[in-house]
């Protein structure tokens, strides 16, 4: 009486089978070779049938190694990365490649708000937000530069809906994984029903070519008979909704409330919490569905997050990565134990990690302020880290300032939360625990909660929790590190934006 789960993230796709005591029982990850590609600047785009192709290999080789396991699976659940465009056509086949949520292509011009709109949008200065979400719009992207494309979609699906379309033949999704540039109510979990919203201009998207929704846990349909010759599933497996990477994750900590927060270490850095209530922490920047029944997420992001990591490896840290080989450990392992001979605060280097701007900051870039003549390629390596938690502190602020429920404890989850120095740092940084639970694979664990409870073996979400959710570790603050870092924050980094704005725009107005 297993659960299959299913993890399509940005750099590896992970089949795992749970108990429904939160236990993984096997797993196959395979990672992407390459995750992308960039036909030029700012693309990034793969083969959505990578990753079917990624998918059935893993379910393959699952029931290769461990049959009888699998063979005990009552149902498959699936979360993926966010924001992955996949454009199918009148005879459901992909009309080009799968635009990821990294693809940094933008539609020219301006978008057709009606005056009242543009003096509403200027008013809580969300102007330069509006447009910058219009221009991502990969819809009102795709109908300038490559109409030819355009004029062949007929369903426009994020991936999670490709994939389940996949495995079941239904053009269906979960309302947990709706999270992009698409005409989506957050607020009431649908569609928005007034054809004459905003929205619909925004995005540029029919809602014809869209598909239909159902709620977490709930049944998004059964494995077809062709789906089970390739991935090796047995025939009408129920295929149960969980929701996207960030939504299973904050569930799989076990935040059910605001004094919770969750944050992802990932390739996008997040922190997010659990609320009954929908609030817009920044204007435009709706909370998530959450799978928690009548919650919603509301959630700051560090695009690029630890991606940053990966870029500080592959640019800076070749000899730590041969020394490493050489040790028989990962480059990661080492560069985290060098961590421990630079103080907090990194000798007065600071990292705003803007890299990729978001919609609150649409021109940001990023920069590395304070360098002297002492710093070493690991103070960077540490001041990284120490910037993305100084922007998911600001992150938190802004949550706490909303629900006006003052955080008391974080769980981690990411690949930045497998090292206990990262944890540690972030405990010091925040000032309140940091824990781990049981796996660092928590969006394939809240997905498999999902799906328990959607099969009735357990009554409802709170209930798998408790049963499936066990924190493995905990990090107290050093309140001395904490300290030193509270000063930095509220007289260095919380400057930064104001200070670099101007030049970040100039920059921008260059590179046009």
């Amino acid at each position: 009486m297993n659960i299959l789960s299913i993890d399509c993230g940005t750099q590896s796709l992970r089949a795992m089978i749970f108990s429904n005591e939160g236990e993984i029982l096997a797993k196959v990850k395979i990672d992407y070779d390459p995750p992308y590609y960039s036909k030029d600047v700012d693309y990034a785009e793969q083969d959505p049938y990578f990753y079917w192709d990624t998918l059935c290999k893993a379910t393959t080789q699952l029931h290769e190694t461990v049959p009888e396991l699998f063979s005990s699976v009552i149902g498959v659940t699936l979360t993926t990365q966010r924001a992955t465009v996949v454009m199918l056509d009148k005879d459901r086949d992909p009309v080009g490649n799968a635009i990821l949520w990294l693809d940094q292509r933008l539609a020219k011009g301006t978008p057709d708000f009606t005056w009242w709109e543009n003096i509403g949008f200027s008013l809580i200065g969300m102007k330069d937000a509006a447009e910058k979400a219009w221009r991502r719009s990969t819809a009102n992207y795709m109908r300038q530069h490559e109409p030819q494309l355009w004029n062949k979609v007929d369903k426009y699906l994020l991936l999670s809906g490709f994939l389940t379309y996949k495995l079941t033949g239904n053009l269906v999704d979960s309302v947990a994984s709706q999270v992009g540039y698409i005409p989506f109510d957050y607020k009431h979990n649908t569609w928005f029903e007034n054809p004459k919203h905003y929205k619909w201009r925004m995005f540029g998207i029919e809602r014809e070519k869209l598909p239909d929704l159902v709620k977490p846990t709930e049944l998004l349909g059964y494995v077809t008979k062709e789906a089970a010759v390739q991935t090796k599933l047995r025939e009408g497996l129920p295929v149960i909704a969980a929701g996207a990477d960030k939504m299973c994750e904050t569930l799989a900590v076990g935040c059910f409330s605001p004094d919770i927060g969750s944050i992802s270490l990932g390739t996008t850095a997040t922190i997010e919490t659990a609320f009954d209530k929908y609030i817009e922490v920044l204007p435009f920047m709706p909370p998530y569905s959450s799978i928690i029944p009548n919650k919603y997420n509301p959630e700051v992001t560090i695009f690029r997050g630890y991606w940053l990591i990966s870029w500080f490896t592959n640019e800076f840290a070749q000899h730590e990565v041969k020394e490493a080989r050489e040790l028989g450990i990962s480059a990661e392992d080492l560069l985290d134990k060098r961590l421990q001979s630079i103080p907090a605060g990194s000798e007065g280097l600071v990292v705003h990690p803007t890299w990729t701007p978001g919609l609150d900051k649409a021109f940001s870039r990023g920069a590395i302020i304070g360098f002297s003549d002492k710093h070493t390629r690991i103070h960077i390596y540490r001041a990284i880290i120490e910037g993305i938690n100084f922007g998911l502190i600001e992150g938190k602020e802004l949550i706490e300032k909303k629900t006006k429920v003052k955080m008391k404890k974080i769980g981690v989850s990411g690949g930045g939360a497998v090292s206990d120095e990262i944890c540690q740092i972030t405990a010091n940084m925040f000032g309140i625990p940091v824990y781990r639970v049981q796996t660092f694979e928590t969006s394939a664990l809240g997905a498999a909660i999902a799906a328990y409870v959607g099969l009735k073996e357990y009554s409802d979400i709170e209930t798998a929790v408790k049963h499936m959710v066990h924190v493995s570790k905990q990090f107290i603050p050093d309140l001395t590190d904490y300290a030193t870092y509270k000063r930095i924050y509220n007289s260095i980094y919380k400057e930064l934006w104001d200070t670099l704005k101007p030049l970040y725009y100039k920059i921008n107005k260059m590179m046009l």
